[in-house]
């Protein structure tokens, strides 16, 4: 498992009995977790007294209990980058810390390539991964299919102070964008790619990882550069193994590839020590393509 390093305003506190105790920045809150299948003893105080805590329902999604007056969001940083924290009824918060596993290696390939990148983040959601590579010198495109969540990351853009670097706001079925590059002929040095489990698109195209990834995988790997750098598909699918990810990008990538990686990434555990599994991905990474 690799480990996500540099949070000073995010903290996994504790995790037991299905939920998290977490830190985001002044504010603490408590969220169900699946992966959270330990019953060891709640220590910590702030179990007791968390700002807010996550509640789910019966007949499904779930409700927010406020126990102190918290705004309905606020921003943390993550090294020189500043994003808004913001609970959704569906639990999530606009962020996933345990990512910046990955936008470290993003950051460090584009650094290291010393050349103009292109990258393309398909399913961008709320920007982090095309902040993280906007910060290191790439030009990006950020596609997503919901406008309320590429609202969200122009605001992180903002909130960045990265309103002059070169970034395309699409909101789009991904797999009808990505098409339409190569029709067009756009081709991109780095893919990222954050499939949803199950989706619909702006007109409501239906998406489902099992029955549409491996395509999808193929559409995409055709709009890569000549000199591609890296290709990244996380994916957060209970069921599905990074490993058969892996295998989809390895039957498909060929000697195009330096290595293609597999694993678990994840957050440390504060009161433990251990470190909580939080999704999978799988990296194509082109090293003979680095100046």
């Amino acid at each position: 498992m690799r480990v996500a390093p540099g949070w000073l305003d995010y903290e996994l506190i504790d995790a037991s009995k299905g939920e998290r105790l977490e830190r985001w920045g002044s504010y603490y809150l408590v969220r169900p977790d699946p992966q959270v299948i330990w019953n060891t003893p709640r220590k910590h105080p702030k179990w007791r007294s968390a700002d807010a805590v996550y509640h789910r329902s019966s007949s499904g999604g779930g409700h927010w209990e406020y126990r102190s007056r918290i705004p309905e969001e606020w921003v943390i940083t993550w090294n020189d980058l500043s994003f808004l924290v913001s609970p959704t009824s569906f639990k999530h918060t606009g962020v996933f810390p345990e990512q910046a596993a990955n936008w470290i290696i993003y950051q460090d390939l584009i650094r290291k390539a010393n050349r103009s990148v292109k990258v393309l983040n398909l399913f961008g959601y709320t920007g982090l991964a095309t902040l993280a590579c906007l910060e290191a010198g790439a030009s990006v495109c950020h596609v997503d299919a919901s406008k309320g969540m590429v609202g969200q990351a122009k605001k992180n853009l903002s909130l960045s102070s990265m309103e002059h670097r070169p970034v395309r706001w699409i909101v789009d079925d991904c797999k009808k964008f990505v098409q339409r590059e190569f029709r067009r002929g756009n081709r991109y040095d780095g893919i990222i790619m954050d499939p949803p489990s199950y989706g619909r698109g702006p007109s409501g195209e239906i998406w489902k990882i099992e029955n549409d990834l491996d395509d999808f995988v193929n559409e995409c790997l055709k709009i890569l550069s000549d000199k591609p750098l890296f290709v990244s598909i996380n994916t957060y699918t209970t069921g599905v193994a990074p490993s058969a990810i892996g295998y989809i990008l390895k039957s498909k990538v060929g000697r195009r590839a330096s290595s293609v990686s597999s694993e678990e990434i994840g957050l440390n555990v504060s009161e433990s020590g251990f470190s909580l599994p939080c999704g999978n991905t799988t990296m194509m990474i082109c090293e003979d393509t680095i100046e």
